[in-house]
Protein backbone atom coordinates (compact mmCIF):
# COMPACT_ATOMS: atom_id res chain seq x y z
CA UNK A 1 0.00 0.00 0.00
CA UNK A 2 1.38 3.70 -0.41
CA UNK A 3 -0.23 6.89 0.11
CA UNK A 4 0.00 10.32 -1.48
CA UNK A 5 -0.42 13.81 -0.99
CA UNK A 6 -2.30 16.41 -2.53
CA UNK A 7 -2.39 20.32 -1.26
CA UNK A 8 -2.82 23.12 -2.87
CA UNK A 9 -0.73 26.55 -4.01
CA UNK A 10 -1.46 28.07 -0.33
CA UNK A 11 0.51 25.95 1.28
CA UNK A 12 3.44 28.25 0.07
CA UNK A 13 5.98 25.20 0.20
CA UNK A 14 9.32 26.42 -1.22
CA UNK A 15 11.05 25.34 -4.43
CA UNK A 16 12.76 22.24 -4.09
CA UNK A 17 10.89 21.52 -0.87
CA UNK A 18 8.85 18.26 -2.16
CA UNK A 19 11.34 16.71 -4.31
CA UNK A 20 11.58 12.92 -4.22
CA UNK A 21 8.11 12.80 -1.79
CA UNK A 22 4.62 12.07 -3.47
CA UNK A 23 3.07 15.20 -3.13
CA UNK A 24 0.47 16.75 -5.79
CA UNK A 25 0.08 20.88 -6.37
CA UNK A 26 -3.32 21.99 -7.00
CA UNK A 27 -3.35 25.93 -7.72
CA UNK A 28 -6.08 28.11 -6.44
CA UNK A 29 -7.15 31.12 -9.09
CA UNK A 30 -6.65 35.30 -8.54
CA UNK A 31 -8.64 37.55 -10.82
CA UNK A 32 -7.03 40.53 -11.61
CA UNK A 33 -8.28 43.06 -13.64
CA UNK A 34 -10.68 40.22 -14.89
CA UNK A 35 -8.43 37.93 -15.66
CA UNK A 36 -7.92 34.90 -14.56
CA UNK A 37 -4.68 32.96 -13.51
CA UNK A 38 -3.35 30.25 -11.56
CA UNK A 39 -1.16 30.62 -8.64
CA UNK A 40 2.37 30.06 -8.96
CA UNK A 41 1.84 28.89 -12.84
CA UNK A 42 0.82 32.28 -14.35
CA UNK A 43 0.68 35.34 -11.27
CA UNK A 44 3.32 35.60 -8.14
CA UNK A 45 2.74 37.63 -5.29
CA UNK A 46 4.69 40.33 -7.01
CA UNK A 47 1.89 41.17 -9.84
CA UNK A 48 -0.67 41.21 -6.82
CA UNK A 49 1.39 43.61 -4.78
CA UNK A 50 1.31 46.00 -7.74
CA UNK A 51 -2.50 45.39 -8.65
CA UNK A 52 -3.55 46.27 -5.02
CA UNK A 53 -1.32 49.59 -4.63
CA UNK A 54 -2.61 50.73 -7.97
CA UNK A 55 -6.37 49.66 -7.29
CA UNK A 56 -6.93 47.03 -10.13
CA UNK A 57 -9.38 44.56 -8.94
CA UNK A 58 -8.48 41.82 -7.41
CA UNK A 59 -10.11 38.40 -6.33
CA UNK A 60 -9.67 34.68 -5.73
CA UNK A 61 -11.15 31.36 -6.07
CA UNK A 62 -10.92 27.78 -5.70
CA UNK A 63 -10.16 25.13 -8.58
CA UNK A 64 -12.75 23.23 -9.92
CA UNK A 65 -13.34 20.05 -8.65
CA UNK A 66 -11.50 18.30 -12.16
CA UNK A 67 -8.62 20.01 -11.12
CA UNK A 68 -8.97 18.21 -7.95
CA UNK A 69 -9.66 14.71 -9.26
CA UNK A 70 -7.06 14.82 -12.37
CA UNK A 71 -4.39 15.19 -9.20
CA UNK A 72 -6.18 12.13 -7.35
CA UNK A 73 -6.12 10.35 -11.04
CA UNK A 74 -2.53 11.68 -11.42
CA UNK A 75 -1.81 10.25 -7.89
CA UNK A 76 -3.41 6.58 -8.82
CA UNK A 77 -1.62 6.19 -11.97
CA UNK A 78 1.79 6.92 -9.90
CA UNK A 79 1.05 3.76 -8.09
CA UNK A 80 -0.90 5.70 -4.91
CA UNK A 81 -3.18 3.38 -3.52
CA UNK A 82 -4.96 5.98 -1.18
CA UNK A 83 -4.66 9.76 -1.00
CA UNK A 84 -4.73 12.20 1.62
CA UNK A 85 -5.78 15.80 0.74
CA UNK A 86 -4.76 18.97 2.59
CA UNK A 87 -6.32 22.31 2.02
CA UNK A 88 -6.47 25.88 3.23
CA UNK A 89 -8.71 26.20 6.38
CA UNK A 90 -12.56 25.94 5.29
CA UNK A 91 -13.39 29.35 6.96
CA UNK A 92 -11.23 31.24 4.77
CA UNK A 93 -11.92 29.10 1.11
CA UNK A 94 -14.18 26.59 -0.06
CA UNK A 95 -11.35 24.94 -1.67
CA UNK A 96 -12.52 22.30 0.82
CA UNK A 97 -15.48 21.58 -0.99
CA UNK A 98 -14.15 21.06 -4.10
CA UNK A 99 -11.56 18.66 -3.15
CA UNK A 100 -14.55 16.45 -1.49
CA UNK A 101 -16.37 16.51 -4.59
CA UNK A 102 -13.57 15.57 -6.57
CA UNK A 103 -13.06 12.75 -3.93
CA UNK A 104 -16.92 10.79 -4.61
CA UNK A 105 -15.46 10.33 -7.75
CA UNK A 106 -11.72 9.19 -7.09
CA UNK A 107 -10.21 6.28 -8.65
CA UNK A 108 -8.66 5.35 -5.33
CA UNK A 109 -10.06 6.28 -1.25
CA UNK A 110 -9.51 10.10 -0.55
CA UNK A 111 -9.01 11.60 2.87
CA UNK A 112 -9.58 15.43 2.48
CA UNK A 113 -7.95 17.33 5.57
CA UNK A 114 -9.09 21.09 6.25
CA UNK A 115 -5.80 22.30 7.52
CA UNK A 116 -7.60 25.09 9.81
CA UNK A 117 -4.82 27.19 8.61
CA UNK A 118 -2.86 28.32 5.12
CA UNK A 119 0.90 29.02 4.36
CA UNK A 120 3.52 26.78 5.75
CA UNK A 121 1.63 25.36 8.73
CA UNK A 122 -0.14 23.43 6.08
CA UNK A 123 3.35 23.44 4.45
CA UNK A 124 5.24 21.43 7.34
CA UNK A 125 2.38 19.58 7.83
CA UNK A 126 2.49 18.60 4.17
CA UNK A 127 5.67 17.69 4.38
CA UNK A 128 5.50 15.32 7.61
CA UNK A 129 2.59 13.54 5.88
CA UNK A 130 4.48 13.16 3.11
CA UNK A 131 7.68 12.11 4.37
CA UNK A 132 5.97 9.52 6.68
CA UNK A 133 4.47 8.30 3.14
CA UNK A 134 7.34 7.46 1.69
CA UNK A 135 8.75 5.41 4.08
CA UNK A 136 5.59 3.14 3.97
CA UNK A 137 3.17 5.22 6.85
CA UNK A 138 -0.22 4.24 6.23
CA UNK A 139 -3.28 6.27 4.77
CA UNK A 140 -4.74 6.35 8.81
CA UNK A 141 -1.10 7.13 10.05
CA UNK A 142 -0.51 10.11 7.52
CA UNK A 143 -4.17 11.69 8.62
CA UNK A 144 -3.56 11.87 11.99
CA UNK A 145 0.27 13.30 11.27
CA UNK A 146 -1.41 15.97 9.15
CA UNK A 147 -3.86 16.77 11.46
CA UNK A 148 -1.86 16.71 14.50
CA UNK A 149 0.74 18.93 13.15
CA UNK A 150 -1.76 21.67 11.88
CA UNK A 151 -3.56 21.56 15.30
CA UNK A 152 -0.80 22.60 17.43
CA UNK A 153 0.62 25.21 15.18
CA UNK A 154 0.55 29.25 16.13
CA UNK A 155 0.29 32.18 13.57
CA UNK A 156 0.70 35.69 14.98
CA UNK A 157 0.58 38.30 11.83
CA UNK A 158 0.45 42.20 11.24
CA UNK A 159 -1.17 44.20 8.28
CA UNK A 160 -0.90 47.80 7.40
CA UNK A 161 -4.45 48.28 6.66
CA UNK A 162 -7.71 45.63 7.31
CA UNK A 163 -8.93 46.91 4.15
CA UNK A 164 -7.84 44.02 1.56
CA UNK A 165 -8.96 41.73 4.25
CA UNK A 166 -12.87 43.37 4.28
CA UNK A 167 -12.68 43.79 0.60
CA UNK A 168 -12.18 39.95 0.58
CA UNK A 169 -14.71 39.03 3.09
CA UNK A 170 -12.11 37.39 4.85
CA UNK A 171 -11.96 39.34 8.05
CA UNK A 172 -14.44 37.32 10.27
CA UNK A 173 -13.80 38.83 13.77
CA UNK A 174 -11.24 41.00 13.30
CA UNK A 175 -13.92 43.52 11.50
CA UNK A 176 -14.42 44.59 15.36
CA UNK A 177 -11.22 46.44 14.42
CA UNK A 178 -12.66 48.70 11.62
CA UNK A 179 -13.74 51.33 13.39
CA UNK A 180 -10.17 52.26 15.14
CA UNK A 181 -8.37 55.11 14.47
CA UNK A 182 -6.18 54.72 11.49
CA UNK A 183 -2.58 54.72 13.62
CA UNK A 184 -3.62 51.27 15.30
CA UNK A 185 -1.59 48.58 13.47
CA UNK A 186 -3.31 45.18 14.31
CA UNK A 187 -1.90 42.15 15.46
CA UNK A 188 -4.22 38.97 14.20
CA UNK A 189 -3.97 35.36 14.33
CA UNK A 190 -5.58 32.31 13.61
CA UNK A 191 -7.59 30.50 15.85
CA UNK A 192 -10.11 27.27 14.08
CA UNK A 193 -9.18 28.28 10.86
CA UNK A 194 -10.77 31.97 11.41
CA UNK A 195 -8.77 35.51 11.46
CA UNK A 196 -8.80 36.67 14.34
CA UNK A 197 -7.40 40.07 16.39
CA UNK A 198 -4.63 39.57 19.21
CA UNK A 199 -3.44 43.00 20.31
CA UNK A 200 -3.38 46.60 18.55
CA UNK A 201 -0.64 48.93 19.26
CA UNK A 202 0.47 52.37 17.52
CA UNK A 203 3.00 51.80 15.19
CA UNK A 204 4.27 49.33 12.52
CA UNK A 205 7.90 48.36 14.32
CA UNK A 206 6.31 47.90 17.53
CA UNK A 207 3.37 45.10 16.15
CA UNK A 208 6.67 43.84 14.44
CA UNK A 209 8.63 43.64 17.66
CA UNK A 210 5.16 41.95 19.32
CA UNK A 211 4.83 39.54 16.73
CA UNK A 212 8.57 38.29 17.34
CA UNK A 213 7.56 38.16 21.08
CA UNK A 214 4.30 35.74 20.51
CA UNK A 215 6.56 33.88 18.26
CA UNK A 216 8.88 33.27 20.80
CA UNK A 217 6.68 32.82 23.59
CA UNK A 218 4.67 30.24 21.38
CA UNK A 219 7.54 28.21 20.41
CA UNK A 220 8.94 28.27 23.71
CA UNK A 221 5.55 26.68 25.42
CA UNK A 222 5.27 24.09 22.80
CA UNK A 223 9.41 22.83 23.39
CA UNK A 224 8.67 23.24 27.38
CA UNK A 225 5.26 20.66 26.88
CA UNK A 226 7.53 18.09 24.96
CA UNK A 227 7.69 18.73 21.67
CA UNK A 228 11.02 17.62 19.79
CA UNK A 229 11.48 20.53 17.92
CA UNK A 230 10.05 23.34 16.07
CA UNK A 231 10.03 25.00 12.87
CA UNK A 232 9.08 28.39 12.10
CA UNK A 233 7.99 30.95 9.22
CA UNK A 234 8.47 34.00 8.43
CA UNK A 235 5.73 35.09 5.62
CA UNK A 236 5.50 38.46 4.05
CA UNK A 237 4.23 40.00 0.87
CA UNK A 238 6.44 42.50 -0.64
CA UNK A 239 8.28 43.18 2.21
CA UNK A 240 11.64 41.00 1.97
CA UNK A 241 14.06 43.13 3.96
CA UNK A 242 11.67 43.09 7.35
CA UNK A 243 11.27 39.23 6.97
CA UNK A 244 14.69 38.65 6.88
CA UNK A 245 15.56 40.78 9.57
CA UNK A 246 12.54 39.64 11.84
CA UNK A 247 13.95 35.85 10.88
CA UNK A 248 16.83 36.81 12.40
CA UNK A 249 16.33 37.91 15.37
CA UNK A 250 13.86 34.76 15.77
CA UNK A 251 17.40 32.53 14.77
CA UNK A 252 19.33 33.89 17.34
CA UNK A 253 16.43 33.53 20.34
CA UNK A 254 15.32 30.01 18.80
CA UNK A 255 18.63 28.29 18.52
CA UNK A 256 18.16 25.08 16.86
CA UNK A 257 14.40 25.68 15.60
CA UNK A 258 14.50 26.24 11.70
CA UNK A 259 13.32 29.69 10.32
CA UNK A 260 12.76 30.04 6.91
CA UNK A 261 11.66 33.24 4.89
CA UNK A 262 8.76 32.71 2.70
CA UNK A 263 7.09 34.91 0.45
CA UNK A 264 3.03 34.72 0.41
CA UNK A 265 1.74 33.49 -2.91
CA UNK A 266 -0.75 35.75 -4.85
CA UNK A 267 -3.79 33.87 -3.26
CA UNK A 268 -3.37 35.04 0.47
CA UNK A 269 -1.68 37.74 -0.51
CA UNK A 270 -4.53 38.78 -2.26
CA UNK A 271 -6.47 39.19 0.91
CA UNK A 272 -3.42 40.68 3.37
CA UNK A 273 -1.90 43.20 1.07
CA UNK A 274 1.44 44.30 0.64
CA UNK A 275 3.47 44.84 4.14
CA UNK A 276 2.38 42.16 5.52
CA UNK A 277 4.51 39.93 8.24
CA UNK A 278 3.60 36.44 9.17
CA UNK A 279 4.70 34.03 11.82
CA UNK A 280 3.99 30.31 11.67
CA UNK A 281 5.12 28.45 14.72
CA UNK A 282 4.70 24.57 13.80
CA UNK A 283 5.75 21.87 16.70
CA UNK A 284 6.86 18.59 15.37
CA UNK A 285 4.33 15.84 17.06
CA UNK A 286 5.90 14.17 19.65
CA UNK A 287 6.49 10.17 18.29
Amino acid sequence: MSTALVTDSTAYLPAGALDGLPVHVVPLHVVIGGREHREGLDVGAGEVATALRSFTPVSTSRPAPAAFLEAYEEAARAGADSVVSVHISGELSSTVGGAELAAGQSPVPVTVVDSRALGMVMGHAVLAGATAARDGASAEDVTRLVRDTCAGATVVFYVDTLEYLRRGGRIGRAGALLGSALSIKPILGLRDGQIVPLERVRTSSRAIARLEELAVEAAEAALAGGAPGVDLAVHHLDSAERAERLAERLGSRLPGSPVGVVELGAVVGAHVGPGTLAVAVVPRPAG
